[in-house]
């Protein structure tokens, strides 16, 4: 299975996914901790990906989604976007209103 099809399928499989340097409960740098927490405050189940471990990932994610840093939040399929948006959208009471739409259009 080539990289890209990974990513296809990483995104198509959960509702929401983060890729991201680490793991939520072990993040390798802060950008990524900061995304993980703010998903983590929408108390619903998200995937992951350590970009660090999968360097095939890490090296085309950035083209395939047209994003160039990490970490990547998705949502339904959708690149949300970075770190920056995450919390902008975690403050502005969005992102949880969409991390909740997206779990419960996948649990119907």
């Amino acid at each position: 299975m080539d990289v890209e099809q990974r990513i296809r399928e990483h995104i198509a499989s959960k509702p929401v996914v983060i890729f991201m340097k680490g793991t939520p409960q072990q993040p390798m740098c802060g950008f990524s901790a900061r995304t993980a927490e703010a998903l983590k405050t929408c108390e619903r189940p998200f995937a992951w990906v350590n970009v660090l471990a999968d360097p095939e990932i890490r090296q085309s994610l950035p083209a395939y989604s047209d994003w160039p840093t990490f970490p990547q939040v998705f949502i339904d399929g959708e690149l949300v976007g970075g770190c920056d948006i995450t919390l902008q959208m975690h403050e502005q009471g969005e992102l949880a209103s969409m991390v909740q739409q997206a779990s419960d259009a996948a649990e119907a």
